[in-house]
């Protein structure tokens, strides 16, 4: 049930009308009559304009704004296909068709990141010094379940590109691909070193 506004008691009626007399009205045309104050409760409230809705037809796409989704940190994977390639083209078109054959490779499945990162740098490093110029390594694309917390799958598969990109194997590793599936695909990194020198 509404609730009935209280009217205006004489006094406040007078006090009104004084404060009324002292503004300026916005439309002088529609200046408000002594007499006609909002207040009363006898007065109807005014009904507010509604906007028409605009038509619309069956199969018709809605002009609604497009939610924003939350923008993702990219794969490895897309991270690698986003870099330059600076090596020869074919070669590097070669190497990603899997057509070239890996010199070595490492496998760091099972290992933790602390057991890991030395493996490779050592890898890397006896790798170079013997002339390889093409090596794999295999990291495995990780378990996606590892119970009710919440966990990003695959840490060897995240975290290798960074180890390459950093001293002291950034000076040694010229190009880094993602491993074509006969190599492994997404759980191996093609590693082309450049020349001992």
């Amino acid at each position: 049930m509404a609730r009935r506004r209280r009217g205006l008691t004489p006094e406040e009626q007078t006090l009104w009308s004084r404060v009324a007399k002292t503004t300026t009205p916005i439309n002088p045309s529609r200046a408000a009559k002594p007499d006609d104050l909002s207040l009363r409760s006898d007065s109807k409230p005014r009904p507010v304009p509604k906007k028409p809705i605009p038509r619309f037809d069956i199969g018709e796409s809605a002009a609604l704004p497009m939610p924003s989704f939350p923008q993702y940190a990219p794969t490895p994977a897309q991270q690698l296909a986003a870099q330059p390639v600076r090596m020869d083209k074919k070669t590097h078109k070669r190497m990603s068709q899997g057509k070239m054959m890996p010199e070595a490779r490492l496998d760091l499945h099972g290992m933790t990141l602390a057991q890991a990162q030395p493996e490779l740098i050592r890898f890397i490093m006896s790798c170079q010094a013997r002339g390889h110029r093409l090596v794999l390594v295999i990291t495995g694309k990780g378990r996606g379940d590892h119970g009710p917390l919440p966990t990003r799958p695959g840490a060897l598969r995240h975290q290798v590109p960074y180890w390459l990109a950093s001293p002291p194997l950034r000076s040694i590793v010229q190009q880094v691909n993602a491993a074509h599936y006969r190599h492994g695909g997404e759980g191996a990194y093609y590693i082309y070193l450049r020349r001992p020198g």
